[in-house]
């Protein structure tokens, strides 16, 4: 098959009439939004599935097992997120869309067919891959595409579909696991091969920025054109090269900016490790502290449903008080109600407090982003970004594994009290960061 008739080869846009840019932006996120989706869904249904995993005498997963194959998950996510930059220089972002689409379908369809629980890890590792590239790539297309006064309300939406995604797999495992095994859980995350790659092939535009970065100017202009959208009017940097990525760090770690920086890392990986932390055990957890199976899987869509509404509040609230305010006490109300989440409470209160610790627990999260592309200068924005989302990744790796060890020694009593300590540590060095910026600015 020749490049030109490959599905993932460069689209060629087709002559058509010129689009306008309102209508481009809707069509754009709407597809993203999908991507999106599933991305979720391929996230959450691990956890969804865990109690079930777990109760499988025949496939042989015990509590520190299924940390280590968390952690190999968000492994994979880390790799995916660092090297999605290198590929779409070189490919676009249409074709690394669709491959992240198609990576983490394969990865699901392993895991369901998986004999084992190292066939089982390498499909989760697979899966990681295409879910770590995604995300990033979705964003930057979104942005690109939308009117730069929608942006915010854009990425606020698109985000949300992660978290559509993440109920849909909560609400499957509790259809389809009990009755069928796990296995099916994860033979439906195979759909976005199906419901998905087709959609963007035949429907997303390449981006013009990354034609030009690939330096084909006359179809970026034509194609910026015929979307309704401004054309790039210089050559961006090839941001996934080796030598831009030194030099970015060299910058960032330096003279002024090294503490910032550090801090917002740190800070990231808190928010991460809470995410994924709770994604992962928040069933297991609610199940060691005496819940039902069904009602510990059904909490982890409701604190998925608290995480849509905070998607589309956090940005209005951070209009009005900053993201450095919203994120640390986003972060410290996460931390608190994680605390209460470890007593027993009646069934209704922990469903309510569960939907609002969603509200606060992912926000918390995405608002360290805006923390950083508000205090960075514009010459370390991008690089900066780049690295407080991979180093962050860190604690995605972490939290799984800590779990597991938690529940399997037997001390999953300091579950919560473990990850709201992640909270504290996050609010903390979030204002500690947004001080140290402000040292860096005087002395500038």
């Amino acid at each position: 098959m020749t490049s030109s008739t490959s599905p993932l080869a460069p689209h060629r846009e087709r002559p058509a009439r010129l689009l306008p840019a309102t209508g481009t932006a809707v069509s754009v996120l709407a597809l993203c939004w999908t991507a999106v989706f599933f991305d979720g869904f391929d996230v959450m249904v691990y956890g969804a599935a865990l109690p079930y995993l777990l109760d499988d005498p025949e496939f042989g997963l015990d509590a520190s097992g299924a940390g280590t194959v968390g952690s190999w998950t968000t492994f994979g996510m880390l790799l995916g997120a660092l090297g999605c930059g290198s590929l779409t220089d070189r490919l676009g972002r249409r074709p690394v869309l669709v491959g992240c689409v198609l990576a983490f379908s394969l990865g699901s369809g392993v895991c369901a067919l998986a004999p084992g629980v190292p066939v089982f890890a390498a499909g989760r590792l697979l899966t990681g891959l295409g879910l770590g590239g995604l995300i990033p790539v979705c964003l930057a297309v979104v942005a690109e595409f939308t009117p730069a006064r929608r942006v915010a309300l854009a990425t606020g939406i698109l985000m949300s579909g992660y978290h559509a995604g993440g109920m849909a797999a909560t609400g499957l495992g509790l259809a389809v696991a009990p009755e069928y095994g796990w296995r099916w859980a994860f033979a439906a995350g195979v759909l976005p091969a199906v419901v998905a790659v087709p959609l963007l092939l035949r429907h997303l535009p390449e981006s013009p920025t990354a034609l030009r970065v690939r330096g084909e100017h006359a179809r970026a202009a034509a194609t910026a054109r015929r979307y309704g959208v401004p054309a790039p009017t210089e050559t961006p940097a090839r941001t996934g090269a080796p030598a831009g990525r030194a030099a970015a760090v060299r910058r960032l770690v330096g003279p002024g900016w090294r503490w910032p920086t550090v801090l917002l890392w740190t800070a990231s990986a808190c928010g991460l490790m809470l995410v994924y932390g709770v994604s992962t055990w928040l069933p297991q957890l609610m199940r060691t502290s005496g819940y039902g199976v069904g009602s510990s899987v059904g909490l982890l869509m409701a604190v998925n449903a608290g995480g849509i509404v905070g998607m589309l509040i956090a940005g209005t609230v951070a209009v009005r008080f900053g993201p450095v305010a919203v994120s640390g006490t986003w972060f410290l109300l996460t931390a608190a109600a994680l605390l209460l989440l470890a007593v027993r409470l009646p069934v209704p209160v922990t469903y309510v407090l569960i939907t609002v610790t969603g509200v606060w627990l992912y926000s918390a999260s995405t608002m360290v982003y805006a923390v950083a592309g508000r205090l960075y200068p514009e010459t370390l924005r991008a690089p900066g970004l780049g690295w407080v989302s991979g180093v962050g990744r860190l604690g995605a790796v972490f939290s799984p594994w800590l779990g597991g060890v938690l529940i399997a020694s037997g001390r999953e009593e300091w579950g919560f009290p473990a990850f709201a300590l992640a909270g504290v540590t996050g609010a903390v060095t979030v204002v500690l960061a947004a001080a140290a910026f402000r040292r860096t600015a005087a002395r500038a």
